[in-house]
């Protein structure tokens, strides 16, 4: 166990401020008690008699679960139970029944399984990126078993339910003020990015029909009709999962926007990494027409996910730091997703390669130093050598390349500029520095082997 504070045992705390927890000992008391006024929500999440609590003793004291019986309301009594506190707040009581259940319970009920692995991850010392964002839960979820979706549409998804939250909030939800919800401008702002990059999953990039990508100040009762107009998932039992996949360590608003906007980054490199290997197929068969289309459709995902970066520079840096003190261990350095897609591209240089980027993905590492791992760009230099592309199939492939490589660039610069605003001179909570590790992260490249040309921007399709 590790040394992560948690409230007391007691079913019921001192009174403190929702933003800023107080310390007592050793112990950091919930930042979401029931007082008068509290902004706790649901109602109750901070009493003894809590539906989360009910639920787990049913399930800590049953000889045996009904077979029917997946767990799906355990779970949401312990998600609203969650956000309502902070996972970093949650009773160790608690969390030791939850063990339990998951050793009794959970072999036989995947979900259930996956859910508990995520929930109790600060507890058992294992808070990793992965189960900060219940990466468990939505690949279960993709799984063909379950009306799987591509990551591209889980990305779709995901902040849908962003714009979903964010208007439902808006609207008069029961979570209170001293959450710090945004204003109306940063609503505007946030949900104009969210919305166009929701538009363009559905392949309707710029339009102005029922899902506007650009939006002024809108009524909210425009707000509110535009929620029928959302992408949903799908209707089945098993999707029931993906409302319980935001498990905040803290009570911040903007956790939950900041959650999602994290995992809809995994989709969308988990598709490019797809992309990637269609490509190596493509060029194995000689096919470079199939390799530069499927080569610029991972460039247009990289920009999709620099729209999320625009999403997320709405929220305040001072509530990111509210939230984020609690999350160290927890790192996008940690992305096997990103990592995967890079190596797919190409076997990175020694030194990045035994870099902590690397170190943090061992399976993604012994992949890419595997000597049967195909790549890219190995599959582009065994092209050259045999001589099976002529000149201007070569030229159109070095160009799609280019074009790839420079989307990357674009999408690091942005990722290192959103991170000096919210960070400033703060190491990163993968124990990197920080902004001064993503500034030497500029000068890696896809493509080093090959000797593509990055493209002018006015250049770009």
């Amino acid at each position: 166990m590790n040394s992560r504070t948690t409230t007391t045992d007691t079913d019921t705390d001192t009174n403190t401020d929702i933003d800023t927890p107080t310390t007592t000992g050793t112990r950091t008391r919930c930042p979401g008690t029931r007082t008068p006024g509290c902004a706790c929500a649901p109602r109750g999440a901070c009493g003894s008699r809590t539906p989360a609590l009910r639920e787990i003793k049913r399930w800590t004291v049953a000889d045996r679960i009904p077979a029917e019986s997946d767990g799906i309301s355990l779970a949401r009594s312990v998600t609203d139970y969650t956000r309502a506190r902070g996972k970093h707040f949650l009773p160790e009581r608690m969390l030791v029944r939850l063990s339990g259940v998951r050793q009794r319970h959970a072999a036989d009920r995947p979900f259930l399984d996956a859910f508990l692995d995520c929930m109790l991850d600060k507890h058992e010392g294992r808070f990793r990126n992965r189960s900060y964002l219940a990466l468990p839960v939505l690949e279960l979820l993709m799984d063909p078993r379950h009306t799987a979706v591509s990551a591209d549409r889980m990305a779709t998804l995901l902040v849908s339910d962003v714009v979903r939250f964010e208007i439902t909030a808006a609207g008069g939800s029961r979570e209170g003020p001293a959450r710090g919800r945004p204003g109306p401008a940063t609503l505007g702002t946030r949900l104009r990015h969210a919305l166009r990059f929701v538009s363009q999953g559905l392949g309707r990039p710029d339009t102005g029909g029922e899902l506007p990508s650009r939006m002024t100040q809108t009524p909210q009762p425009r707000l509110e009709d535009l929620v029928d107009h959302l992408p949903r998932p799908p209707a089945t039992a098993a999707w029931q999962w993906f409302h319980l996949t935001v498990q905040p360590v803290h009570v911040v608003h903007d956790e939950y926007f900041f959650i999602r906007a994290l995992q809809a980054h995994e989709m969308l490199f988990a598709e490019a990494a797809a992309d990637m290997k269609a490509v190596i197929a493509a060029l194995r068969r000689g096919d470079t027409e199939g390799a530069v289309e499927r080569t610029d459709r991972a460039a247009a995902t990289l920009g999709r996910a620099a729209v999320l970066f625009r999403m997320v520079a709405t929220m305040r840096s001072e509530q990111f730091s509210a939230f984020r003190q609690y999350t160290l261990g927890a790192s996008a350095i940690q992305s096997e997703q990103y990592k995967r897609f890079e190596s797919l591209c190409g076997v990175p240089r020694v030194p990045r390669l035994h870099s902590a980027a690397f170190l943090n993905v061992p399976a993604v590492r012994a992949e890419a130093e595997d000597p049967g791992h195909d790549t890219v760009t190995r599959a582009c230099l065994d092209l050259r050598g045999d001589g099976a592309v002529g000149p201007t199939e070569r030229d159109r492939l070095d160009a799609a390349l280019g074009r790839l490589e420079a989307a990357h660039q674009r999408w690091k610069s942005a990722h290192r500029g959103l991170a000096a605003r919210m960070l400033g001179d703060a190491h990163g909570s993968g124990y990197t520095d920080g902004v001064p590790y993503l500034t030497e992260c500029l000068g890696n490249r896809l493509f080093w082997q090959l000797g593509c040309q990055v493209p002018r921007t006015r250049d770009m399709p």
